[in-house]
């Protein structure tokens, strides 16, 4: 096990399958989609399906982004008595700086807007603009202001929206949105996550730690024409083993941020059979995009959130789990996770 583990205390989630995490992990756990026609056209003349989150109030932009944060954020102080919201530190994950169709100052409208809602100001705070990979980066930035600040516990947040006109415009152009003319490609949805982790506490319960985190980068991009070979994914996952002292043949399932992409399937099995040294009877794989869409920022947020909704209700594959995630870029990180308990 890493020297600086990190248990999960608590989560909060806001999906289009559900407005708490409760609701989203068993909406999940049942295959429950929401996937429905969007106001978006495709270029064939045909509405976009997608996956939006159905709120109270037909709110857009930055201005539902910031709902659904503040949604998630109560439901994860809630989850744990006593805490301080203002004064925990909040590693806040949004979407790539150079992704197509960005909202306008997306970063200064959700911070100034979160803090509006929640009536307070953090006093301690972090932005992370790197899409789906931002939760397992915030992952590292809390092992540094837990183990080397002294901060008693971080909260992870994500936030994020793909139906937006001027982005499903541009994956559209470059293959990557499901639409009547492709098939190939992922469905747009919307959600916000919130997890808060701490160093693990003496406790007689089993709690979710993460063991291991790596980090790669892979030059065979979708939009590259080199042969993909799954290295950047490859040397992340070696990473997070060697970091959480264990090796594949010890883990028992993987989740994963696979959102319909034939060439992300192909990297996680290129991947696999690149590390991958004892045989398995059967070594799952969860992609939860199949219920939520492709939520970019919010995507690590609910992957923590299932796998421990999953272990504590024993439902799980395992004890032992493999999360990665990539970004189109090409950055790729990978985590061990470990269902233990806290003096284990």
């Amino acid at each position: 096990m890493s020297a600086q583990p990190l248990a999960i205390a608590g989560a909060g989630l806001v999906t289009g399958v559900g407005l708490n995490a409760p609701a989203t992990c068993a909406a999940i756990r049942c295959a429950i989609d929401n996937f429905q026609e969007t106001r978006f056209m495709d270029a064939g003349g045909e509405w976009i399906m997608g996956c939006e989150v159905p709120l109270e109030q037909p709110w857009r932009g930055t201005t539902k982004l910031v709902k659904m944060l503040a949604m998630a954020l109560r439901e994860c102080a809630a989850t744990s008595p006593g805490i301080d919201l203002a004064a925990t530190p909040i590693i806040l994950c949004l979407a790539e700086q150079d992704r197509p169709g960005l909202l306008p100052n997306l970063v200064h409208e959700v911070w100034t807007g979160i803090q509006q809602a929640l009536d307070f100001r953090f006093q301690s705070w972090k932005v992370v603009t790197e899409g789906r990979v931002g939760f397992a980066i915030g992952l590292h930035h809390a092992r540094k202001l837990i183990y080397s600040q002294g901060a008693p516990r971080v909260i992870i947040a994500g936030v994020d929206s793909l139906l937006v006109g001027p982005t499903l415009t541009a994956f559209e152009e470059r293959e990557r949105l499901l639409t009547s003319q492709n098939s190939n490609g992922f469905i747009p949805g919307e959600a916000a996550a919130a997890i808060l982790v701490q160093a693990p506490q003496p406790s007689d319960q089993p709690q979710l730690v993460c063991t291991g985190i790596g980090f790669g980068v892979e030059q065979a991009t979708e939009d590259s024409e080199e042969p993909l070979r799954a290295d950047g994914l490859v040397k992340a996952i070696k990473a997070a083993l060697d970091d959480a002292g264990c090796d594949m043949g010890d883990l028992d399932f993987r989740i994963t941020d696979i959102s319909g992409s034939q060439y992300q399937f192909k990297e996680a099995a290129l991947a696999l059979s690149r590390i991958l040294r004892k045989r398995k009877e059967e070594f799952d794989i969860w992609h939860p995009a199949d219920c939520v869409g492709e939520v970019g920022a919010a995507i690590g947020g609910i992957m923590a959130a299932v796998i421990e909704a999953a272990c504590r209700k024993g439902y799980s594959k395992g004890q032992r789990i493999l999360f990665h995630v990539g970004n189109s870029d090409g950055k790729r990180v990978a985590a061990v996770c470990d269902y233990l308990l806290a003096d284990t």
